[in-house]
This record gives C-alpha cells, sequence and structure tokens, in this order.
C-alpha cells in the first residue's frame, strides 16, 4: 500500500512539473526564443475566439504582408503602452502610400473608428491559448523567468537521478511464470541457479 502510494505521489508531483513547464514554454520560453510578445486579452471584443484571459502570442509583420483576416495587436496611440488586439477587415494606402488597416473586434458590431498605421503595429497573432493569460497575468517579468529556471533545473534533476538510478541497478535475469517462454536475449533462471 506504502508503495502504491509513493509511487501515485511521484506521478502526480512530476504531472504537475511537466504541467508548469508546458505552461511555461507556452507562455514565456517559446515566445521569447522566437522573438515573440506575449499579451492577455482583457475585455470580450474577440469572443468566441479569443475570451478574456487568453494569452495571445504575437510576432512582427511586414506591414506590407499584413492581410484581411488577420489578427492584429497595435497600439492606440503611438508610443504608448496601451495595446488592442482585433482582426484586420479592410485595408488601405495613406496620403503618403503607406498601408493602413481597418480592425474591428469579432464580437463588435463595428469596426473600430481609427484606421492602424504601421508604427502602431507591434505584430500579428502567432498562436493564442484561452485562459492561460490570467497565469501569466499573476506573474510579474521576474517571477517568470524564475519559475522557468526552477522548473528548468527540477527537470535536469529528475534526469540526473533517473539516470543514476538506471546505472546502479543491478541486470537481473528474468524471471517469468512456469512454462512461460523466455524473452529473446534474456534467459529464464530455474530452481537451483541452473540454466533452463
Amino acid at each position: 500500500m506504502a508503495a502504491a502510494l509513493g509511487w501515485a505521489w511521484r506521478v502526480v508531483t512530476w504531472l504537475v512539473i511537466l504541467t508548469v513547464a508546458a505552461i511555461l514554454m507556452v507562455a514565456v520560453l517559446v515566445p521569447r526564443l522566437a522573438g515573440a510578445t506575449p499579451y492577455t486579452i482583457l475585455t470580450g471584443s474577440m469572443r468566441p475566439g479569443m475570451p478574456p484571459g487568453t494569452l495571445v502570442v504575437v510576432r512582427p509583420r511586414d506591414p506590407d504582408r499584413i492581410r484581411v483576416g488577420d489578427v492584429l495587436t497595435y497600439q492606440l496611440r503611438s508610443g504608448e503602452p496601451e495595446v488592442v488586439t482585433h482582426r484586420v477587415v479592410a485595408q488601405g494606402r495613406d496620403a503618403e502610400g503607406h498601408p493602413v488597416f481597418s480592425t474591428q473586434g469579432d464580437a463588435n458590431p463595428a469596426p473600430d473608428a481609427s484606421w492602424v498605421r504601421p508604427v502602431q503595429v507591434k505584430g500579428t497573432r502567432w498562436y493564442a491559448v484561452p485562459y492561460l493569460g490570467y497565469v501569466s497575468e499573476l506573474l510579474t517579468s521576474r517571477q517568470r523567468q524564475t519559475a522557468v529556471d526552477v522548473v528548468a533545473g527540477a527537470l535536469g534533476v529528475y534526469a540526473v537521478v533517473m539516470f543514476l538510478g538506471a546505472i546502479r541497478e543491478p541486470s537481473r535475469p528474468w524471471r517469468g511464470r512456469p512454462g512461460q517462454r523466455a524473452r529473446p536475449g534474456h534467459h529464464r533462471v530455474a530452481p537451483g541457479g541452473g540454466h533452463g
């Protein structure tokens, strides 16, 4: 019974660690390695596909390659931190020939009032994970980095422990049920130590 509880505890512990590691990879590590930026959807304007709390990871894109249907994250006012994530519903050119974009939330009845200029654009959606943004919002950037380091360290220790356990465990002859054939490459040991 104690052995079964110990085994169950190890399984649960590593499931939690692997789940946290997966969350951190999706929310922090992958965007960092790819030069992308994670944002959290805070309103219902992009329902049903991206409800509030969705983590949306945005990659920079050349404004000339942005198309109708792309989901765009952009600054409401150039140079200010507040951003919006809406879908491009029309595109055009300004008086100087630069591309501009009309955007609209999927749940909104009408397009946004102002055209979006390239200088406002942070990028287009790469991937989005519903509700994971709430987890990201709970952590500061320093806490995210610490969490990545802790999980990476825990996985490294686990790998070392498993490796050392495999080295230390002596090879054991295969023991089967009476009359059962030995697997290829193994010998069945008969009572008294003789080979059967």
